[in-house]
């Protein structure tokens, strides 16, 4: 994760692909992440179908019901990313509901990521107040745990977080659940400039990220992206070839 802030340092942006684990059967995850890191991004995260997809918009829970009908697991995911021969030269993450983690068993999650050679974890509905049951385990394994903050978060509770932010904070862009969007508010660039202002690590701005637009408009207030449903969308639809653009929206290097 140290990549993460050299970036930051470097002044260039990050772009975080998201894409649904097994969607389309297991054998294609390995394809797409190396799509994916042929194509330029910094980092992928990868979902882990769940029954109850609480953040989840339309298209990403879809996709994790298709993963689900093809017998997806975490511990199929997990299997399956350490059967990998190839060079993954970026950072995985895996994000998931906290309910597979605990019926897994969370110091057997922390070891088994970290066999598979996993970065940092997100699990959107562990709140920060309860962190305490994932964090010691995966700490030992040095593995980061991803804290998101919302246009809703207070700054009490803003301080909190970010005093224990490691890796990156994942900033959520709408007050709901992910999908693309047509348009994003005034309120939300001046969320994201206080967000990095008193963040000590990168800050990302994820759901809804869709258009180059979007990035254009949170390019000066934000460290990166994480561009989710237009993805898995894409690759659903065997078009991922027009996701390339927006990759290079983000990463292409802008002289200041």
């Amino acid at each position: 994760m140290k990549r993460l802030e050299q970036l930051k340092n470097s002044g260039n942006k990050a772009f975080v692909a998201y894409i649904m684990a097994g969607d389309g059967g297991l054998d294609r995850l390995k394809e797409q992440v190396q799509y994916l890191q042929g194509a330029g991004v910094t980092a992928i995260e990868i979902g882990i179908p769940f029954s109850d997809p609480v953040a989840d918009g339309p298209t990403i829970e879809a996709a994790g019901n298709r993963a689900l009908k093809h017998g997806v697991t975490l511990q199929k995911v997990l299997e399956e990313m350490k059967s990998w021969t190839f060079q993954v030269e970026i950072p995985l993450l895996v994000m998931t509901y906290l309910n597979p983690v605990l019926k897994f068993g969370v110091e057997r999650f922390a070891s088994e990521c970290s066999k598979a050679g996993v970065s940092a974890v997100i699990i959107p509905d562990l709140p920060y107040e309860h962190k305490e049951l994932v964090q010691p385990h995966i700490d030992k394994e040095g593995i980061k745990l991803i804290q998101l903050v919302t246009l809703t978060t207070t700054d009490v509770r803003l301080a909190d977080i970010l005093s224990g932010a490691e890796g990156f904070v994942y900033a959520v862009t709408v007050k709901g659940i992910t999908g693309s969007r047509d348009e994003m508010s005034e309120d939300v660039k001046a969320f994201m400039r206080k967000v990095r202002e008193k963040s000590p690590v990168p800050v990302y701005a994820g759901f809804g990220i869709s258009k180059s637009s979007h990035v254009d408009m949170l390019r000066d207030d934000v460290d990166g992206f994480i561009v989710g449903s237009a993805i898995v969308e894409a690759f659903n639809d065997n078009r991922i070839q027009e996701i390339e653009p927006l990759i290079s929206a983000v990463t292409a290097t802008h002289s200041v």
